[in-house]
């Protein structure tokens, strides 16, 4: 039976995972450049946990200067399957308090367009589906496991992701409450859509940190007051993915390891090489012979 490869991106402290064995650092080089740093790879129970801070481990980079495709393409090219975001977020809801777990399965992309957001391009058009981002599958499991960590957890909502570093303005928070939203940050796209068309599952557990600056009974955002918090958060997260690890299976049965498969708009025959190398990682299987 297979070994279960679990990858997961987040902030820097989450390699130190009690129980993770076996641990060792991986740099990789892709054919988009160096990811934001080394992997750091490890045991856990019958799993192999692959772990990536996002920013850095000194976190010097900005949310529009992370190696997306990079940092995804690495992963895949140590047989993760399944990528776990671990991601601090604002609150856009009075009843999703600070310190508290959200499971997002929406997504609103309010980037600004600087970030490179799909492996295709050069010769290769290819366009995934995306309108359900988030693994179900990976979800359900993640929800378990936060039940059994003692989280207080919202299943579901809408993650609206901003270019950042700022912090929005009262009038944005306030606009962007008016679309619904749950909750708010600034890297989990393009991140899941990169993921999506690399074939690996994708999900977020977001650790609410703060109300975003709609809540003026509350202090507005902080560096500070979302650090304090992520702290302690940070050990809810821990306990998640060693229950996450306990009880995934081996074997996936969603529709993401699929979906690149009928992706490609472009004549096989006029696929362009340089591009055709770059992406065999990733479509390479549906182009043999």
């Amino acid at each position: 039976m297979s070994v279960p490869v679990i990858g997961v991106i987040g902030g820097s402290g989450l390699y130190q995972l009690e129980g993770l064995q076996d641990i060792e650092e991986v740099r990789l080089q892709t054919p988009f450049g160096e990811p934001s740093d080394a992997y750091i790879t490890g045991t856990l129970g019958e799993v192999k946990l692959v772990f990536l801070p996002r920013h850095g481990r000194a976190h010097s980079y900005l949310p529009s200067e992370v190696p997306y495709r990079a940092n995804i393409y690495g992963m895949k090219m140590l047989g993760v399957e399944r990528i776990i975001s671990i991601s601090a977020v604002g609150s856009m809801k009075e009843e999703i308090v600070p310190g508290h777990i959200v499971l997002p399965d929406q997504f609103i992309d309010r980037t600004s367009g600087k970030r490179e957001n799909t492996f295709f391009g050069g010769g290769i058009v290819g366009h995934v589906q995306f309108a359900n981002p988030v693994c179900n599958e990976l979800c359900n499991s993640l929800t378990v496991a936060a039940k059994q960590a003692g989280a207080t957890l919202h299943k579901g909502g809408t993650y609206i992701c901003i270019e950042g570093p700022t912090f929005s303005t009262r009038a944005e928070s306030n606009l962007y409450r008016s679309w619904g939203v749950d909750v708010i940050g600034m890297t989990n796209l393009p991140e899941a859509r990169l993921a999506r068309e690399a074939e690996i599952c994708y999900a977020t557990v977001a650790l609410a940190t703060d109300y975003d600056c709609w809540n003026q009974a509350h202090d507005d955002v902080s560096v500070e007051a979302v650090i304090a918090v992520m702290r302690a958060n940070i050990e809810m997260a821990k306990k998640i993915i060693a229950a996450t690890a306990r009880e995934i299976s081996a074997s996936r049965s969603c529709s993401c390891s699929q979906a690149a498969q009928h992706c490609v708009m472009t004549d096989p025959a006029q696929l362009n090489h340089a591009t055709r190398e770059k992406l065999d990682l990733i479509i390479g299987k549906y182009f043999k012979g």
